[in-house]
């Protein structure tokens, strides 16, 4: 049932869409009988004497079966045809009503696809928008490079918006590292890196006292185990 309205619906979309060619086909058609019936020593006189009478074609609104007017009629409605196809082919793509640009502000169902359905496996950037931490998508076309810089000045909560509650998330076999220049990081957020099961390491450059300092040849790898490393730099 479905199929026989979507082919009826494909044969009115072809008559309408070739109905234009038709009639030039019959016109075409008309003009080529009453040519062959004007009188004139050349080609020009014919054409003439056609133009002046050429109401007289439509006596009977019956086309010509004669087989040179069903050829001329075939030739310019085909001719016609190829070139408005090889004009629709080579025009250039406008986009009206967007002259001066379509940029917009993003709204929830632009980045419902970016998102993760879990919560915690989500970079947060905004209280509305997150970006999933999975680098394969199901729908690979929403894969994004999980690098983010955020700009902005003193004390204008790059690290009260951005930093804190990244690491609130406290992801599943994820670890972090952290520079902590003020060394303030470390004291309001190691508690509870360390109730969810992290351990800390502490890489203070400006005060070794303070650090824990730092081998590679004994240091495990940051991939094996959830941990948490504090960098303290200039």
């Amino acid at each position: 049932m479905m199929r026989e309205k979507l082919q009826k619906i494909q044969v009115k979309r072809l008559v309408i869409l070739n109905l234009p060619y038709f009639f030039i086909f019959y016109v075409a058609d008309k003009g080529s009988w009453l040519y062959r019936h004007c009188l004139g020593e050349s080609m020009v006189q014919r054409l003439g004497v056609m133009l002046v009478n050429f109401r007289l074609a439509f006596l009977s609104w019956l086309p010509s079966i004669a087989l040179q007017d069903l050829t001329v009629g075939v030739l310019v409605a085909g001719a016609l045809k190829l070139v408005v196809y090889y004009r629709s082919k080579n025009a250039k793509k406008f986009r009206q009503g967007v002259e001066y640009g379509s940029a917009r502000w993003g709204n929830r169902k632009d980045i419902e696809p970016f998102m993760d359905p879990v919560f915690e496996n989500n970079v947060i950037l905004t209280e509305t928008e997150r970006l999933t931490m999975n680098s394969r998508p199901k729908a690979p076309k929403y894969a994004r490079n999980k690098n983010v810089i955020v700009i902005g000045g003193s004390g204008s909560g790059k690290t009260r918006f951005y930093v804190k509650p990244n690491l609130m998330q406290m992801t599943d076999h994820v670890s972090y590292v952290v520079t902590d220049p003020k060394g303030t990081i470390i004291v309001e957020c190691g508690k509870m890196l360390v109730n969810g099961g992290y351990r800390i390491k502490v890489l203070n450059t400006i005060n070794f006292k303070k650090s824990m300092h730092y081998n590679r040849a004994t240091c495990s790898s940051l991939k094996r185990r959830r941990t948490a490393l504090f960098q303290s730099v200039l």
